[in-house]
């Protein structure tokens, strides 16, 4: 019997470049591959329709956001409310197959008596009140840190509508233990993402590098952390790559002669990038979720030099060099730039990503709580 599946996306997953959307694009491709029929229903707001979602989904479905100013004053999260499209709920009632929800953004209608004895099931992300407290704590702009801070107070309360769905799938460990308190029914189901094989080369690389969308707060403030507790003195080749960077980021890398910026890359750019370098420097100070730039640096590039909270309780900590500061940091990388990454470490990768992070047995793993 065909099994058809609706996923709740929000927003639309292609091109896959960026951590969300990765996990998304290729969680349905994973999932149409065995077999799944799948209805995609996705907010679309400046990234416009993908064709390609058509090879892998029979009908794929896009709304608008509801952008207006009224939502910021609402009892709900700006980024639930906004979701909240009426036409939404009626596709999703033209039949009796389970329902998907990708993050907190698009539960709106989890618990809407519409709704009523659907499989309904919720992928979470991230912590999301953690996130947006992050996101606060590293913005410079007063409107915007207070948006953050209000929407993080407003996503710890929503987060107790999650206990009205059949199961959550939890994104990392960590963030599985803390919906245990919401709702019994968590699984942990690590991060989707492009790769198949660990594929690294056998050159030794002649740079470091730190990569991540630079427009983003919180990868701004690790680039500039980097720059001016690590790196600044540091006699080894540095490449910051991302896009949107800040004119504070670009004005100190000015003055920094061993470091290089590039801006304005694709995906197979960035990919190349981190396969060309000897070492991937990636700090964050968000320990929420999992990184998807990790999982890129862990399946095609060689050293990975990481601070505490980028793999804690991620299951990835054998396999980087943890720093627990700036000083070690700068150990590290000197130490790892100067060595080769030898057939053990290789062998190690292997063993933990291609078992423990296959997309195709994790989307299995996802069909058998959908359809139990």
């Amino acid at each position: 019997m065909e099994k058809h599946l609706h996923i709740v996306a929000f927003d639309v997953p292609f091109p896959a470049n960026y951590g969300g959307a990765i996990d998304v694009f290729y969680k349905l491709k994973n999932l149409s591959e065995l077999g799944l029929k799948i209805t995609l229903h996705c907010f679309e707001y400046g990234r416009g329709e993908a064709s390609e979602l058509t090879k892998y989904c029979q009908k794929v479905y896009y709304y608008k956001r509801q952008n207006s100013r009224q939502s910021l004053f609402k009892f709900s999260p700006f980024i639930v409310v906004s979701r909240s499209n009426e036409q939404l709920l009626d596709n999703l009632c033209v039949d009796q197959s389970p329902i998907l929800f990708e993050g907190l953004h698009c539960c709106y209608f989890l618990n809407h008596e519409r709704l009523k004895g659907r499989r309904r099931i919720v992928r979470t992300h991230n912590v999301e009140h953690d996130y947006y407290k992050h996101l606060a704590a590293a913005e410079s702009s007063i409107f915007k840190r207070f948006y953050f801070e209000l929407e993080a107070s407003k996503l710890k309360a929503f987060e107790q509508e999650l206990g009205g769905a059949d199961a959550l799938v939890a994104i990392s460990p960590a963030d599985t233990v803390h919906f245990k308190s919401i709702n019994p029914e968590v699984f942990h189901i690590t991060a989707f993402h492009a790769y198949s094989r660990v594929s690294i080369r056998p050159e030794k690389g002649k740079f470091c590098l730190y990569h991540g969308s630079l427009g983003i707060g919180e990868n701004n403030k690790a680039a500039i952390w980097l720059v001016d507790e690590v790196l600044k003195d540091l006699d080894v080749p540095v490449i910051i790559a991302g896009n949107n960077p800040s004119r504070l980021l670009k004005s100190k890398l000015a003055q920094a002669q061993q470091i290089t910026l590039k801006s304005e890359l694709d995906s197979n750019e960035i990919n190349g990038l981190i396969q060309e370098a000897q070492v991937n420097i990636l700090p964050t100070f968000q320990s929420t979720g999992i990184k998807l730039k990790l999982l890129a640096a862990l399946y095609n590039g060689k050293h990975c030099v990481v601070n505490t909270p980028m793999v804690e309780n991620t299951g990835l900590e054998s396999l980087c060099s943890i720093a627990t500061n700036a000083q070690e940091m700068k150990q590290l990388i000197i130490e790892k730039f100067q060595s080769e990454f030898d057939k053990k470490e290789l062998e190690e990768r292997k063993n933990i990503l291609e078992k423990e992070f296959d997309n195709r047995v994790n989307a299995q793993k996802l069909i058998q709580i959908l359809f139990p």
